[in-house]
């Protein structure tokens, strides 16, 4: 017996988790498969499990019981594309030079010299593959088969970056909208019944992946275009819901969590697996019943109040995480990437990053705590550090953001209108008020001078170390 597979095994005992589950070859232990399913636009108050009472997600309620349950991860940003640079990288997404959205007119992308997770995995032998929405930059050189991934099918960008954007005076500015597999355009997408195709599309594709690499590890990213708007769903879910198309949307994407864990049952690989399911950021709330829901949470999409950032996240590792585990510490999507490192013995990036393993919580989440004495908020093209969260605190320093109160109601695929308001130096006690209603600065002086102090000190270091992304 090798000493990995020995401490694997005392870890097992330890955690009470049956030995067979472990995937040992005749030698010596199977790496772990990894799945990273990361959705668009979807709210924390968007699946069952998470409370929602209108929306059927089996699977997804599946995944809580069988694994672990987060109620306090923030995505890195509370946009597309800075969130996703954060996850990839183990950044917060200004530190790597992606501090806004791109688009088609963008001349940036993702910089090549960045270690993405698929870069570390794919030099530890992992087959790699990104399926579904980049948005990372979409010339050549910044696709995902020049950042690690072996393989690339799916779009460049949001599906609403095309020339049938709701706004008449945006859609003359996108080009046509194309699938792509790999760096060819093989799909047009042209009209709303091409859009509704994507997610079992997606699917389809993400099982074949899967059942092509069932002998070998593999690290699989779906990335769904939905529930951006616009929303489309196929015939076989549309009307299901109770909450109108948008519901539909989510429960399409709840059967495709299902079918991707139902196929690694059927080839035997799913114990060693671990699938991790989340979003890029809060709800689109401006679209109105084309948007999510942040639940209990305060704002959305664009704000780095926790409707903005606050996110369903579940993960799922029969021979690493105890079933039916909850975990209440406040943690980030930039530790996808360091704790999948720590898991697979990858080597670790050689620039900075941000995240922390998270592998201690995911083996023992009752008594393991968070490895952040702090997590940042960044949000605006300068990356101007709005907020910091410590412990059940989180300080806002004071800056501008939208709010839908007042203007026109948006729906049915239209935007309504935000307008703009002004935070002042706030703190809010997130376990008695998580929807950050009630400032309690004026009775808390010293939390909230110990934050500004600590988020001052980050922001002049990130500034200090930022890195410039990749340029055309």
């Amino acid at each position: 017996m090798t000493r990995r597979e020995f401490l694997f095994q005392t870890a097992a005992l330890s955690l009470s988790l049956p030995l067979r589950n472990f995937g040992y070859g005749k030698s010596n232990m199977s790496l772990p498969n990894v799945i990273l399913i990361l959705t668009d636009d979807q709210g924390y108050g968007d699946a069952a499990c998470y409370g929602a009472t209108d929306i059927e997600t089996p699977n997804l309620d599946l995944m809580a019981k069988e694994g672990l349950k987060f109620t306090n991860y923030h995505a890195p940003h509370a946009s597309c594309s800075p969130s996703r640079a954060g996850i990839l990288t183990g950044c917060y997404p200004y530190r790597v030079g992606i501090p806004e959205v791109l688009g088609p007119s963008s001349t940036i992308g993702l910089n090549p010299t960045e270690t993405t997770i698929a870069d570390a995995l794919r030099d530890k032998g992992y087959r790699t593959a990104c399926i579904g929405k980049w948005h990372l930059g979409w010339q050549d050189e910044f696709l995902p088969t020049s950042q690690g991934f072996d393989e690339f099918y799916g779009l460049p960008y949001s599906h609403d970056m095309w020339p049938r954007h709701p706004d008449p005076s945006q859609a003359p500015h996108y080009p046509d909208l194309y699938l792509l597999e790999n760096k060819t355009k093989v799909r047009h997408i042209a009209d709303l019944s091409d859009a509704a195709e994507m997610t079992t599309l997606y699917t389809k594709r993400a099982v074949e992946f899967i059942k092509r690499n069932k002998n070998n590890p593999f690290f699989l990213y779906l990335a769904h275009s939905m529930p951006h708007v616009p929303l489309a769903v196929s015939d076989k879910f549309k009307g299901k819901s109770k909450r109108g198309l948008y519901g539909d949307v989510i429960m399409e994407i709840d059967w495709s969590v299902g079918e991707i864990i139902s196929t690694l049952k059927k080839l035997g690989i799913d114990s060693n697996t671990l699938v991790i399911f989340t979003s890029d950021n809060g709800p689109w709330l401006s679209y109105g019943n084309h948007a999510g829901s942040a639940g209990p949470f305060r704002e959305g999409k664009a704000t780095t109040f926790d409707g903005g950032q606050r996110e369903i996240c579940l993960m799922r590792w029969p021979v690493g995480i105890p079933a039916g585990s909850v975990s209440h510490e406040p943690v980030m999507g930039i530790d996808v990437l360091p704790t999948v490192v720590e898991m697979t013995g990858a080597a670790s990036p050689k620039g900075k990053i941000d995240g922390l393993s998270l592998l201690t919580l995911l083996k023992d989440p009752k008594n393991a705590k968070t490895p952040h004495s702090a997590l940042f908020f960044h949000y605006s093209q300068d990356g101007h550090l709005e907020g910091v969260r410590s412990d059940k605190w989180k300080l806002h320093f004071p800056h501008s953001y939208v709010t839908l109160t007042g203007g026109k109601v948006g729906g049915d695929g239209l935007p309504g209108s935000y307008k703009s308001a002004q935070t002042s130096l706030e703190l809010y006690d997130l376990d008695a008020d998580p929807g950050e209603t009630n400032n309690v600065a004026a009775d808390n002086q010293e939390t909230v001078a110990k934050l500004v102090k600590v988020g001052l000190a980050h922001a002049e270091e990130i500034n200090r170390n930022r890195r410039e992304p990749g340029r055309v």
